[in-house]
């Protein structure tokens, strides 16, 4: 990524919850274009919290909340649910739920123009689901579902992707195929994505940038500074050892 790359959110001296409770303090974080930031953190940590607010749907209770401005309007984020949110039971063809991502753009009470077919079936052919545009939602494995509510977000032409926990509950195989995905639609089409987990072994292949959520506080760098037995051993309050086994790092605990 290139250091000249244009910031779409920041976050400074942020104190985020709900109401009066504090669930993170003086957070600093800056999304810019191009990144693939894992944000990683146990539950309960504050992913959630975080993510709603980088996604605009809440705001801080200190500290402010900064974000770059597309054609007069602060700039868009996809979002991808954890599959496990969205009823199995849509009666909906996997067509018509990606279709549900053109909705900012068809506006109330319009019918789906001809662009907004060809950005469905785009959208579709990148996540790598064309041949399941017919069949219903419900017939669907976890990880094909998950791949339509990522091709919904990438028919609503967001430059910014972010994800909650998408690989819960996924086989390897499953895993390993969706996050490489992840890489490719990064890569290719350009997009910033921000990919919220509690897994760390997860993110670790595919992010450039590492934010981890520990006790209320933020620490976030590239991945090379962050993925070491130092790093994690300290924001973890354990031995944690970082190993390179057939040219991946494996993340372990080290010994108590």
């Amino acid at each position: 990524m290139s250091a000249a790359a244009a910031s779409l959110i920041e976050i400074r001296g942020a104190t985020l919850g709900y109401g009066r409770h504090a669930v993170l303090e003086g957070i600093d974080l800056t999304i810019r274009e191009g990144d693939f930031l894992g944000l990683v953190g146990p539950n309960g940590s504050g992913k959630t919290t975080l993510l709603r607010t980088l996604l605009g749907l809440q705001g801080p209770l200190a500290g402010s909340v900064t974000r770059a401005m597309r054609e007069g309007r602060p700039v868009m984020a996809a979002y991808v649910p954890q599959r496990d949110t969205v009823d199995a039971i849509f009666p909906l063809t996997v067509r018509e739920l990606v279709m549900m991502g053109r909705y900012c753009h068809i506006g109330v009470l319009r019918r789906p123009t001809a662009d907004d077919h060809a950005r469905v079936r785009e959208a579709l052919q990148h996540a790598g689901i064309a041949d399941l545009a017919g069949r219903p939602f419900e017939a669907l494995s976890g990880g094909q579902r998950q791949r339509v509510l990522i091709a919904r977000a990438l028919a609503s032409d967001a430059p910014l992707l972010a994800l909650d926990e998408p690989t819960n509950g996924m086989d390897l195989a499953s895993e390993t195929n969706l996050l490489a995905l992840l890489r490719r639609l990064h890569a290719q089409q350009r997009l910033t994505v921000i990919l919220a987990t509690h897994l760390l072994h997860s993110v670790a292949p595919v992010a450039s940038q590492i934010a981890i959520l520990h006790e209320g506080r933020l620490r976030v760098g590239p991945r090379e500074q962050m993925l070491t037995a130092a790093v994690l051993s300290e924001v973890y309050g354990m031995p944690v050892a970082v190993e390179a086994i057939g040219g991946r790092l494996a993340i372990l605990p080290g010994e108590v």
